[in-house]
């Protein structure tokens, strides 16, 4: 599955990943491959990026929104930065 993070000032994350965990506006969610296609509305906090079985990443994001469609995840916030 591929995920890409886009802001209005460029791409901050993109690769293939085997999930992603993301703050929807009524509550979190996880998108993981083969999912059904999807908008929905996000807002800020804390995003995680399953890469591996062993390894995540977190962004801290603002509000935006996702779509998945066919494996590709586009993540579109007005702000991510990568978090520890």
């Amino acid at each position: 599955m591929n995920v890409q993070i886009l802001t209005p000032t460029g791409k901050t994350y993109s690769g293939e990943v085997m999930g992603i965990q993301l703050p929807g506006i009524t509550g979190s969610f996880e998108v993981l491959k083969n999912h059904a296609p999807l908008v929905s509305a996000l807002k800020a906090g804390k995003l995680k990026i399953l890469v591996d079985k062993t390894r995540n990443e977190f962004y801290q994001i603002e509000e935006g929104f996702v779509e998945v469609l066919n494996n590709q995840v586009t993540v579109m916030v007005e702000g991510a930065k990568a978090v520890e």
